[in-house]
């Protein structure tokens, strides 16, 4: 027993010892979903630095001269695709070539816009908010593991250990989300936010509704699109109306006040608070939370 206690020691001081003589990788990463996978897979081997300042619209985000100077000390930097951030393309023009560039969108098969049928628009381009179908998630986590690995290649084991039991946890939640939407009453999500959870409704077998025409912040909706929605939710009986994060949900609250639904957040997770970030909020936890809420609006038992 002694001997096989002061082996167990050993293996724990040699890989204490390897963990200490690793130069931390420096990560910058766009949004807040590849910044959280990126801290679950390198845990104390790297330092991770979200390029959007906490409370910032994703959407309308403009990198600073600073950004650049972050870049160009940085290891790898992670993006979620050029229907996200078109901005990425005119910045790597001018970046390091020993910068990693990690595309997470990479053998993902991106919706068209016209795809998706339950929303009443024209807009033409690819949905990018791959990170709400759990699925994909789980791909972006082995697509960052794998350039974790490339730049750190002793530590590749470690990279590949934690991103396989991280996948296992989005796994979970997303067999949890399928069995509970399945039970669901309603099946419709009507959001009064931006077009964000087309990923996330054909994942789960639900048709999406949305007021607005696309992705960007300024748009505003079409009257039409704002009286179908209302018509839609009162004939549905559902008594919730989902809003975005971080911008005024004044197209939402106006939907509820003609409808007498209540408002409730639901989390695209593009972004967090300085507060949420502050705390150390993760994708999980926000996954979680959305499904709390959606137990509740959808009516599943």
């Amino acid at each position: 027993m002694k001997k096989i206690f002061s082996i167990l020691i050993i293996q724990l001081l040699l890989t204490a010892s390897v963990l200490a003589e690793s130069p931390k990788l420096e990560v910058i990463t766009t949004l807040f979903p590849t910044y959280d996978f990126v801290k679950q897979i390198g845990k104390e081997l790297v330092n991770v630095t979200l390029l959007l300042p906490p409370g910032v619209e994703a959407h309308t985000f403009e990198p600073r001269p600073a950004d650049m100077v972050k870049l160009n000390h940085a290891d790898l930097f992670v993006y979620t695709g050029k229907y996200m951030e078109p901005w990425v393309a005119k910045v790597l023009a001018g970046v390091t070539p020993s910068l990693l560039v990690v595309d997470t969108s990479q053998g993902i098969e991106l919706i068209e816009m016209s795809e998706e049928t339950h929303h009443d628009h024209d807009h033409e381009g690819k949905d990018p908010h791959i990170w709400l179908d759990l699925a994909h998630a789980q791909q972006m986590v082995m697509t960052l593991a794998t350039a974790l690995a490339q730049k750190d290649p002793k530590n590749s084991q470690f990279y590949a250990t934690n991103a396989q039991a991280y996948t296992v946890k989005l796994a979970e939640l997303d067999h949890r989300f399928q069995t509970m939407l399945a039970a669901a009453k309603h099946k419709s999500l009507i959001y009064g936010g931006h077009f964000t959870f087309g990923y996330f409704a054909k994942r789960y077998g639900l048709s999406h509704s949305s007021p607005y025409q696309g992705f960007s912040p300024n748009a505003e909706p079409r009257p039409k699109t704002l009286t179908k929605l209302i018509k839609q939710l009162r004939q549905s009986g559902m008594k919730y109306i989902y809003h975005e994060e971080l911008l005024d949900p004044k197209v939402a609250r106006t939907i509820a006040q003609e409808t007498g639904a209540k408002l409730e957040l639901l989390h695209g997770a593009h972004n967090v608070s300085k507060d949420e970030l502050q705390r150390g909020v993760t994708f999980l936890e926000l996954m979680e939370t959305n499904f709390n809420k959606l137990k509740i609006g959808l009516e599943s038992p």
